[in-house]
């Protein structure tokens, strides 16, 4: 007979990567001394770190920290989530973009209360079957409120990682992106082996991710500054703008759009985007795309379905969504008698109401301009 292998739980344990176990612990030291003091980073509780987490998909700290203190003042808890109106989720979520976010975070917390009595998900798999979570997102909750040796791989570990081994393939790739998911996996598997930290897992993705965003950054990474330069390959290499190698992104595209602003008896018209287009269920003044060329009143007319009396310009707002360059022209308009297209599909609300409508950040700015202190309309 030949030799059985011996059982798993015989097998001696295998030999971490020296290079790997220097890393984690330099991490975890810089982490301790460096890291900042983000208010989700006060807590444990799943529900306020997983809202952290969906808020900072795409957006920048400094923008989050105000809305998720926010979010956790007016709706707590799961349950005020699930019991919250669509309206004062969009609206507490007004100006973060990415609006489908919050509409998944209510549909995953009925969900959870529906399945789960109410009480977060611990497991990496389950949190991933929640609306709205991925595979970053999920190992991100797991390792940071459960502290589990889940890997976690956004832009800013990516660019760590890149450079720290000098991987050179585009990271969208599937065999490098694969390779990246392994080492992140590698990293915090031997943080979870460090039984003198309280929080390992949770730290060491943590500081990837600060890193990233602090030291390693996309332009003028502060190299001098970092706690891993020693062992970095771009730096040895004199390299680190080469890292990582993605493809040129799509050119950017212009669009303009022009908004009317049309008053009746001290209301102003506003419409609400349908279900299942971007920026679904929040307000807007009526607005049409038009080209380049298109003149203001030549548009009005046609929205109006007749000629108005006057288009007087309010303001321009110009910002950027994905590979769009859009500007937005807002125009008083007056109808002429007999224009009634002009309220078709729309409402009439006076400012103060306004206000508490959640809009799209254009139509916002729009709304703020209508109504700022010495415009009549306060």
């Amino acid at each position: 007979m030949g030799t059985q292998s011996p059982p798993q739980s015989a097998r001696p344990p295998r030999r971490a990567n020296p290079q790997i176990t220097r890393t984690v612990a330099t991490l975890l030291a810089w982490f301790a001394k460096e890291a900042r003091d983000l208010p989700w980073r006060r807590t444990r509780d799943p529900y306020a770190i997983w809202v952290s987490e969906i808020m900072l998909q795409q957006t920048q700290v400094k923008t989050v920290i105000p809305y998720w203190e926010r979010w956790l003042r007016e709706l707590p808890t799961l349950q005020a989530l699930v019991d919250a109106s669509p309206a004062k989720i969009h609206k507490l979520w007004e100006g973060l973009g990415y609006y489908t976010r919050v509409r998944n975070l209510q549909k995953a917390a009925q969900q959870i209360c529906a399945t789960q009595h109410g009480t977060f998900p611990q497991s990496f798999a389950a949190i991933l079957a929640l609306p709205g979570i991925g595979r970053y997102t999920a190992g991100a909750i797991a390792s940071i409120a459960f502290d589990q040796p889940a890997p976690i791989l956004d832009g800013n570990v990516i660019r760590v990682l890149t450079r720290l081994h000098g991987i050179a393939d585009d990271p969208r790739e599937k065999a490098t992106n694969a390779r990246l998911w392994s080492l992140a996996g590698e990293l915090v598997e031997r943080a979870s082996q460090m039984r003198n930290h309280a929080s390992p897992c949770s730290h060491l993705n943590q500081a990837l991710m600060e890193l990233g965003a602090l030291i390693c950054t996309p332009r003028s990474p502060n190299c001098p500054a970092c706690p891993l330069q020693d062992a970095c390959f771009a730096w040895r290499a004199g390299r680190v703008a080469e890292f990582p190698r993605v493809k040129t992104r799509a050119a950017v595209t212009d669009r303009r759009f022009l908004a009317f602003i049309v008053e009746r008896d001290g209301r102003f018209l506003v419409q609400q985007r349908s279900d299942g287009v971007v920026n679904a269920h929040l307000w807007e003044f009526p607005n049409v795309e038009v080209a380049a060329d298109c003149p203001p009143a030549r548009a009005a007319r046609t929205w109006l379905g007749g000629k108005p009396r006057a288009v007087q310009k309010l303001l321009v707002v110009r910002h950027a969504i994905t590979r769009y360059r859009v500007t937005t022209e807002a125009y008083r308009v007056e109808p002429a008698a007999g224009t009634s297209r002009a309220s078709a599909g729309g409402q009439w609300h006076l400012p103060a109401q306004l206000h508490d409508l959640p809009f799209t950040a254009a139509h916002r700015r729009i709304l703020l301009a209508l109504t700022r202190p010495g415009s009549g309309r306060d």
